[in-house]
């Protein structure tokens, strides 16, 4: 028995000795050759301590040590844990015999990654088949995943191993019972999830929280809330589900009480709760409530995590505190492209473009690569500030120096900067030279500049291009009826709300909030319906006198209904950000910013009356429109009046 050195053996870098194996030395008379035979225990234990799995790998194949089914299993198992797929595959190509452990390893490595390895496992499970080795409960289970994140096109042959679970003998087992139901949920067939999850014998939480996930993809928030109430047991990623639920489609004030409840409940919110709510906090511009979540992050030691961060700097930015998202970011003691892009994006809503053009270079000389999100955020800050040469400067750019292709996204920001800044044919012509075909993006942007610029017969051929590709855009008719109106064309302008009202289609209301003492009060125009309906209305008349003093004179032609002026001045008086702004007065503190948010674009009329406002009560008002932000201070706007 002799003992000897493998020198390299194992690369680690705090690891100084060199480790040993025994073998046994054998002289073959006649050819001098030495056969080495290694205690396979010793490369066990050597798999499990190594980081060179590498190193280990190559010894056994320069010793010829014959492994064995199990110490190859390990090995491959080792791999993929390390995310080393093709050499997993390697291994597993190479075994001379293989167990059902070596086929879950490799099936398992696959399903887990997605959609670019989720075809090789289910490859793997047919020819496991041919091979008459008999899938098991743990086969079956990655094979499902595999089908859940391939999507639909591996839905019917996931109804196969479905049945094949079913035949098997399987109906009790509720991991394998609870992937059917994720497969069936995330590829939107919630009818086929919920017969599978009706039929459990016993369900888990994992069961239950697939379903709510399910329906929440499929934006059947109601069925999802029902499920999620029916819970015998939840825990933190049932309730999270229900919260980036609520966040993602719009019912953000329902995120927000369902967080407190969770709270309630002595749940302690994890990462992706907090990305939730605050999520759900951008949506309503809920300063006040973003500023609690952040202090909580604080207290729960998550404000060093970057992805948190990243979202503080958004829900900072949205909620209309740019000086507060840039005090974030600052600290950031790590910032990736997500964290750059979210400061670069909130500079330019808020009209900080030369800010916002800084912080773009500085991050290229942090040896941070922008990617394509980065450059909407930097295209889009040109458009607020008109600044066409740098617009252009940045798209050619795009490819040239960052190899990175435009989207649609891109050119229509390029159309918007070139036609808010009234170049309309230039726009026109760069939508006809387009290498892709353009979208409703890039017609909707130049639609909007015809709005702008009142150019009927560029905004009708936009116009005409959105509602061929989509006959229920409602705002393609809203929009050419105002351009239309705009100009006195009445009665084109009549037909195009017929033609919408024909097909069933309804305009979006214009709806604003503000929020007052950590509540957030929606508005609509001519709005009656809040407890201090009469002392906003008073508020608001008020206003208007005071403002007629200074010198506002209402813009009547803004109103496209054929009345007359009175009527027309009235219909103004009650638009909803002016009263969103009336009851800030009320409900708030002279020393506080007032912060509204506007479902679309703020209307001409009403900017210019909260530049009076602003002026006359002394205060600072923030309204966040569809398009970017507007800080109005002392009778004037941080846009510059071009919007």
């Amino acid at each position: 028995m002799h003992s000897v050195s493998i020198k390299n053996f194992a690369r680690l870098p705090a690891l100084t000795l060199h480790l040993r194996c025994q073998f046994r030395t054998h002289h073959s008379i006649g050819n001098g050759n030495i056969v080495k035979t290694v205690e396979w225990a010793r490369y066990e234990n050597f798999l499990q301590q190594c980081a060179s799995l590498e190193t280990v790998h190559a010894h056994m194949i320069t010793t010829g040590f014959k492994a064995g089914v199990y110490l190859e299993t390990k090995l491959l198992i080792m791999y993929t844990k390390r995310d080393k797929l093709e050499d997993a595959r390697k291994v597993f190509d190479r075994m001379p015999e293989r167990n059902s452990v070596s086929w879950n390893a490799m099936i398992g490595a696959y399903a887990r990654q997605g959609d670019d390895y989720a075809g090789q496992a289910l490859s793997l499970f047919c020819q496991m088949q041919g091979m008459d080795v008999k899938p098991d409960r743990y086969t079956l289970a990655s094979i499902v995943t595999g089908c859940a994140n391939t999507g639909l096109s591996a839905v019917e042959q996931g109804k196969q191993v479905h049945s094949h679970i079913i035949t098997s003998g399987f109906c009790s087992d509720v991991v394998l019972w609870s992937a059917l139901i994720h497969m069936y949920a995330k590829s939107g067939y919630m009818d086929y999830a919920r017969q599978v999850f009706d039929k459990m014998p016993e369900r888990d939480v994992v069961s239950w929280t697939s379903m709510i996930a399910g329906y929440v993809k499929c934006r059947n928030l109601e069925a999802a809330r029902q499920v999620f109430d029916e819970m015998p047991q939840r825990n933190v990623v049932s309730w999270n589900a229900m919260i980036e639920g609520y966040a993602q489609h719009g019912l953000e004030g329902n995120a927000l009480r369902l967080y407190v409840e969770m709270q309630r409940a002595g749940l302690r919110p994890s990462l992706p709760t907090f990305a939730g709510v605050l999520s759900a906090c951008c949506g309503l511009a809920a300063l006040e409530q973003g500023k609690q979540i952040h202090v909580q992050l604080i207290k729960n030691l998550f404000e060093s995590e970057v992805m948190m961060g990243s979202a503080l700097v958004d829900m900072y930015a949205k909620c209309g505190s740019i000086d507060n998202a840039n005090q974030v970011f600052e600290k950031m003691p790590d910032k990736n492209v997500v964290s750059w892009t979210a400061m670069i994006d909130g500079f330019g809503k808020h009209g900080k473009v030369k800010d916002a053009m800084q912080l773009f270079e500085q991050m290229k000389e942090s040896n941070v690569k922008p990617n394509h999100i980065t450059f909407i955020g930097v295209l889009s800050a040109c458009s607020h500030a008109g600044l066409v040469d740098e617009g252009w400067h940045y798209f050619n750019c795009m490819n040239r120096d960052h190899h990175i292709i435009p989207q649609e996204e891109h050119y229509a920001c390029m159309v918007d900067l070139l036609g808010r800044a009234g170049q309309l044919d230039e726009a026109h012509e760069f939508i006809n030279i387009m290498p892709i075909e353009p979208g409703p993006d890039v017609w909707g942007a130049l639609l909007g500049a015809c709005r702008i610029h009142n150019n009927v017969e560029i905004g009708k051929l936009a116009a005409e291009h959105i509602l061929a590709g989509n006959a229920n855009t409602a705002g393609a008719y809203v929009v050419l009826s105002n351009i239309y109106a705009a100009s006195g064309r009445w009665d084109d302008a009549s037909k195009v709300i017929k033609a919408m009202r024909e097909r069933g289609i309804s305009k979006e209301p214009g709806c604003s909030w503000v929020e007052v003492e950590k509540r957030v009060y929606p508005f609509l125009v001519g709005d009656r319906s809040h407890p201090q309906t009469e002392e906003i209305y008073a508020m608001v008349e008020r206003l208007a006198v005071q403002m007629k003093a200074e010198g506002y004179v209402p813009n009547t032609g803004l109103v496209l209904h054929d009345v007359d002026d009175e009527q027309k001045e009235c219909i103004l008086s009650y638009h909803s950000e002016k009263l969103a702004i009336a009851f800030g007065l009320i409900g708030t503190t002279p020393d506080k910013v007032i912060r509204v948010v506007k479902n679309l674009r703020v209307c001409i009329d009403c900017h210019t009356a909260t530049k009076f406002i602003s002026k006359i009560v002394g205060r600072e008002i923030i309204v966040r429109d569809a398009n970017r932000f507007h800080h109005f201070k002392n009778g004037l706007c941080s846009c510059g009046d071009y919007w």
